[in-house]
């Protein structure tokens, strides 16, 4: 397994674990929400060929989404001005990787308790309806 593919296998690992093989995907407006985390874990796992282009194929590969170069770069650049990534300008493109670690561990991390948090309560408050 190569870097690049890290993500998307733990991503069918997870669906697997909840979903028992059965079909997911994720809404568009979720991986929206949630692109700068997103993107934070994506740059982490490439070990090459970061770049907006790439980036966006992996957004269309592991989550079946496609976004507009006008909804990533944004992000991108964002990431970079809070200094949580940092830019290598190359010939004709821009190679993104981490530069605080510390603070990718951080908002991903209080990105991942939100959604556990909500998903878990929401499936308390359905089995308590069964």
């Amino acid at each position: 397994m190569t870097p690049e593919q890290q993500s998307e296998v733990v991503l069918e690992h997870v669906e697997r674990s909840l979903f028992d093989g059965a079909e997911f995907t994720f809404d568009e407006s979720t991986v929206k929400d949630n692109l700068e985390e997103i993107l934070l874990v994506l740059v982490a796992h490439r070990s090459s060929n970061t770049n907006g282009k790439s980036l966006m194929g992996d957004l269309t590969t592991i989550f079946g989404t496609r976004l507009s170069p006008g909804t990533v770069y944004p992000q991108l650049h964002d990431l970079e001005e809070e200094e949580v990534l940092r830019v290598q300008e190359l010939v004709r493109t821009k190679e993104y990787e981490v530069d605080d670690e510390d603070a990718l561990v951080e908002r991903v991390t209080a990105a991942m308790e939100q959604h556990l948090t909500l998903g878990l309560f929401l499936r308390s408050a359905l089995d308590e309806l069964s």
